[in-house]
């Protein structure tokens, strides 16, 4: 761990963070031997800590109801327990801590600002105008005009409220099953009920409307060969413009891969169709990529895949490694929209927000991850395919890079949901040491961004020996 004295002021001229790297491997000594389990689980003081806990705080995840585990220490891919039980992270803090627990050098770019200036509302710091110079080196060309938050709702609705300040209109378009933030806006634009949770509107915010979205292995449009027909959902977004809509549409929000839903990608075309869809109605393209961007998919962000450039994005999660923040980023000839909104925050934007951010960026860069995150992607995608033929309930498998998901289902002709097996699975898998996440009938994977392959084989292990035993407990193997 570094000591402060390590720190050097910013350099205007290499506009960097000033924080030296570290080697690629500072994780692996932490990893040794994890999943170390000297309890049951979960262990007798996480169940305390957790019970005295839950008389206070509710509204608690389906990661937590199902496994009440309580977490102390974390460290690169390994997660400890109260009890010293220590686990693979599969999880990554639900997509926040990417690059590993704790990173020794964005942690001590925090608590150098911590110790420095941790607030000065939106005043500019040389931190922060390194961090947006940095920022639009990685995004595509003139996508840099940018407003820091310090959550993905918040980042969401400023993308919304700018919107509507770049073309004068109002009216947004969603999708089925995206998932945009816990705020009314962002509610709005999703799904608002989920098995038994529901968002209580008691309806969406006005102008606010939804379409459905191409999922391959559930697809609303078919062609005559029984594929997807990304052209008939085009056809349909015309007919549903003109009948539903009153014409004044400003945008389309888009969860470019779903990950609330069970990493659900589109077919590869069907962006770049809805991009000139859209550009053909005078209408916006934001993108939400708090879930998916900075290097989640082995691209800078998930839009890159599909080669095409939105017009609004916003970014969260692995933007700062577990610190709280976010991006709203437009396009420069709409950068005047964001003067209009009143898009400042109490806490965007500050120097140890903006240190993590700038100090995440770089550690992509200098650890080369994106290309980590394609190659042992790539793996991820094989060991999952052979998961797929050699298990019954195993109905689809689908990702790109870090950002996986596994459908389980009764049946594979029928493909009805299991999702009392997703639910088990999730538990026994956790059981063996594995912190990963639930969605339903759909085992979705996160794991950090800095993983090889040798863990990625363990954890891949630990849910297929968990799945052998949920198809054996529900009768399908012997």
């Amino acid at each position: 761990m570094y000591s402060t004295s390590t720190f050097q002021v910013p350099d205007l001229d290499k506009r960097h963070s000033g924080f030296p790297a570290v080697h690629k491997d500072w994780w692996k000594e932490s990893a040794q031997g994890i999943p170390s389990l000297i309890t049951a689980l979960p262990g007798p003081k996480s169940k305390i800590t957790h019970d005295n806990a839950a008389k206070y705080m509710k509204g608690l995840s389906s990661q937590v109801t199902l496994f009440p585990v309580s977490f102390e220490r974390g460290h690169g891919v390994m997660l400890e327990d109260v009890d010293g039980n220590k686990y693979l992270d599969f999880s990554s803090g639900i997509y926040v801590t990417s690059l590993g627990h704790c990173h020794p050098k964005i942690s001590e770019a925090v608590a150098h600002y911590a110790k420095t200036l941790m607030n000065c509302h939106d005043f500019s710091t040389t931190i922060k105008e390194i961090l947006l110079e940095k920022m639009a080196s990685v995004l595509p060309k003139g996508l840099n005009q940018v407003q820091l938050y310090s959550d993905g709702s918040s980042a969401v609705e400023a993308g919304l409220r700018a919107c509507r300040a770049i073309n004068g209109k109002h009216e947004f378009l969603g999708f089925f099953r995206d998932f945009h933030g816990k705020s009314m806006g962002a509610v709005s634009a999703a799904q608002m009920i989920r098995g038994d949770v529901f968002s209580f509107g008691p309806t969406r915010a006005p102008g606010f409307y939804m379409m459905p979205k191409p999922d391959p292995y559930r697809p609303h449009f078919k062609k005559a060969d029984g594929s997807i027909d990304t052209d008939a959902y085009i056809s349909f977004y015309d007919e549903f413009f003109r009948e539903s809509t009153v014409g004044n549409v400003t945008a389309v929000v888009l969860e470019p891969v779903q990950g609330w839903a069970g990493s659900i990608f589109s077919p590869d075309d069907f962006v770049a169709k809805l991009k000139a869809w859209c550009e053909k109605k005078k209408i916006l393209l934001f993108a939400d990529e708090v879930l998916a961007g900075m290097g989640r998919t082995g691209e800078w962000m998930a839009m890159n895949h599909y080669n095409t450039v939105p017009d609004v994005i916003t970014f969260g999660k692995s933007f700062g490694n577990g610190f709280p923040v976010t991006a709203m980023v437009v396009k420069e000839e709409y950068g005047d929209a964001i003067n209009k909104i009143s898009a400042s925050s109490s806490y965007g934007g500050n120097p140890m927000a903006c240190a993590a951010a700038l100090a995440s960026i770089e550690v992509i860069q200098e650890e080369h991850l994106l290309e980590n995150v394609r190659t042992v992607g790539k793996y991820f995608m094989k060991r999952m395919e052979e998961m797929k033929a050699n298990h019954p309930i195993v109905g689809d498998v689908k990702g790109k890079g870090f950002l996986l998901g596994m459908e389980l289902v009764k049946d594979k002709h029928t493909k009805e949901p299991f999702d009392e097996a997703g639910k088990l699975v999730y538990q026994k898998a956790f059981k063996k040491g594995l912190a990963w996440i639930p969605a339903g009938h759909i085992l979705r994977m996160s794991p950090p961004l800095i993983m090889d392959q040798e863990y990625a084989e363990k954890g891949l292990q630990i849910i297929e020996e968990s799945i052998w035993e949920v198809e054996k407990h529900f009768g399908y193997v012997h």
